[in-house]
């Protein structure tokens, strides 16, 4: 069969084609732009990095949905840290070392942040940590955090704590960063409150039960416990010993139900600090925030929720403050015009976001601190039981 010779213009057309196909463009569109998400998605943690893979693919839906970002649709990557740093930081060097990576979300855990934040600053690469607590943001380029800051939280406990009449404290917490820094902000702050800090307890990742440590603060008046998923294993060692004082979250992890399907009836009065969280609080959803609502009912619908099997405590299967990494990138990708990194991050600092917008229903204004909440935007929640089941109130300061 004889062939027909295709024109120039066909030719070019179908080459053109062809390396638009290779290069993994649409025929009109732009490539594909990369989130990285770098958590534990395995091991004891791992509800950590699954609830941050569903509300970044929730919030990754809704920017797509409304035409992506200059352009350009994002596309979600996950790295397993596997609570180990040394694959944090292998995975911080490939996503840095990817240019079609605008965005790198974690390592979580504060000191695997450290050991990545260079890299990540050297490669220009805009990051945002909803799960490091401690540790400054002060001096980094690229680098914001979505989390609440735990020397904020810490602030607001002390205060409600002093208020409600208690005088001295202890801290059991996990002996990495994270609880040593938690340990100096404490012991610095004791005097300013008025109150006697009774010391650190520093638990091991191989520890059975915590008993051993909350016998050596049991006579403090209020017990902080680690955010962690260590402070399960606090919470269920106070009610094993009976402990009589106040138990405290350092920040927000306290509401994972994991720490009160560990301590069981117990947890009744246990006080966290979070940024908003209305999901357990016993409140008509049409007066929730409209962003926090709209993103938690997306995780619903998507995900389901967790279900506690022995205290049937509830929570959606997400994190709003992750979200918020994606809807703070998309609104400086739009107002600097583009994904150049240094234009993109001088917008992320400059961005003044309303709490009814955001999927966290929290103000977000990072300005040159790098941080996405101030204090303002932080609340103390109590844990509950009655007949209906668990709940949370929150707790005027």
């Amino acid at each position: 069969m004889r062939r027909t010779p295709l024109t120039t213009a066909a030719c070019t057309a179908a080459l053109m084609l062809a390396a638009s196909g290779c290069a993994g463009k649409e025929s009109r569109g732009k490539p594909e732009i990369k989130i990285g998400l770098i958590s534990p998605m395995s091991g004891p943690f791992a509800v950590l990095g699954i609830s941050q893979q569903h509300s970044l693919q929730v919030e990754i839906d809704r920017v797509n949905a409304a035409g992506g970002v200059d352009g350009a649709k994002l596309r979600l990557v996950v790295r397993d840290s596997a609570l180990d740093p040394g694959k944090a930081v292998q995975a911080t060097n490939e996503l840095a070392g990817d240019d079609r990576v605008e965005l790198v979300v974690g390592p979580s855990l504060t000191a695997f942040y450290e050991a990545a934040k260079s890299t990540l600053e050297r490669s220009k690469k805009l990051n945002c940590q909803p799960a490091v607590a401690t540790g400054t943001f002060n001096g980094l380029r690229y680098g914001f955090r979505s989390q609440d800051q735990a020397e904020l939280d810490l602030r607001k406990m002390l205060t409600l704590l002093r208020k409600q009449g208690v005088k001295s404290f202890g801290l059991v917490y996990e002996g990495d960063d994270t609880g040593k820094n938690t340990d100096a902000v404490l012991k610095k702050a004791a005097g300013a409150y008025g109150m006697r800090y009774l010391g650190f307890q520093a638990t091991r990742p191989d520890d059975q039960s915590h008993k051993v440590y909350v016998e050596k603060l049991k006579k403090a008046d209020a017990l902080f416990v680690s955010s962690n998923i260590g402070g399960a294993k606090t919470m269920a060692a106070a009610a094993e010993i009976g402990y009589k004082g106040k138990l405290s979250g350092t920040s927000s992890g306290m509401q994972n139900i994991a720490f009160v399907e560990a301590a069981g009836d117990y947890a009744k009065g246990a006080l966290f600090p979070a940024p908003n969280y209305e999901y357990p609080l016993r409140t008509d959803r049409a007066r929730w925030k409209p962003g926090y609502r709209a993103h938690i009912e997306a995780i619903e619908r998507k995900y389901g929720k967790n279900t506690g099997p022995k205290t049937g405590a509830t929570s959606p299967k997400g994190t709003a403050i992750a979200a918020d990494c994606v809807f703070a990138f998309a609104q400086a990708a739009a107002k600097a015009g583009g994904t150049d990194p240094g234009k993109l991050a001088a917008a992320m600092e400059t961005l003044d976001l309303k709490a009814d917008q955001t999927p966290s229903g929290n103000a977000i204004k990072p300005g040159t601190a790098h941080e996405f909440y101030g204090i303002e935007e932080l609340h103390v929640y109590q844990w509950n039981k009655d007949a209906r089941g668990w709940y949370t109130t929150e707790i005027p300061t």
